[in-house]
């Protein structure tokens, strides 16, 4: 993979999160392709084509957590297909700190079309690390640690 498709890749990826943590549905859903696929953090499946109409009423009626996030790993599955893996921490509302019950590890799969991005699947998985709490601890304090309150 060339440094130019790793960095945007990367960049939708931003883009992805931080639409999220503006609570804005139609620039969060414009990153998907229309035939990708949103893999929810409660399991839920989305079709990218449906994306901002799952979020619009989630938005408006609940008061969502902000993101946190490292990138893990990002590599070239073929030519134009990208794999990104990455743990994230969500910091509720009002709060400064994370919520280590909403830590997750997060898979964006991307396809290059017609020279642009889009997502063709995107899953948020829980990071429970059961019976492993040295593992949970460690994810928390590596976000933890990038919070700029």
């Amino acid at each position: 993979m060339t440094d130019k498709a790793e960095h945007e890749v990367l960049a939708l990826y931003e883009e992805l999160l931080t639409a999220w943590n503006r609570r804005d549905a139609p620039a969060y859903a414009a990153l998907f392709a229309p035939d990708g696929a949103l893999v929810g953090f409660d399991g839920g499946q989305v079709a990218g084509a449906d994306v901002e109409d799952h979020l619009a009423p989630i938005f408006a009626d609940h008061p969502t957590a902000a993101y946190v996030w490292k990138v893990r790993e990002v590599r070239s599955l073929a030519a134009d297909v990208v794999l990104l893996r990455a743990i994230v921490g969500m910091v509720p509302p009002g709060r400064t700190e994370l919520n280590p019950e909403a830590n997750a590890v997060q898979s964006l799969v991307a396809r290059r079309h017609a020279g642009e991005w889009r997502i063709a699947l995107f899953q948020n998985t829980p990071a429970q690390y059961h019976g492993r709490p040295d593992l949970a601890d460690g994810h928390t304090g590596e976000l933890s640690r990038l919070l700029d309150f």
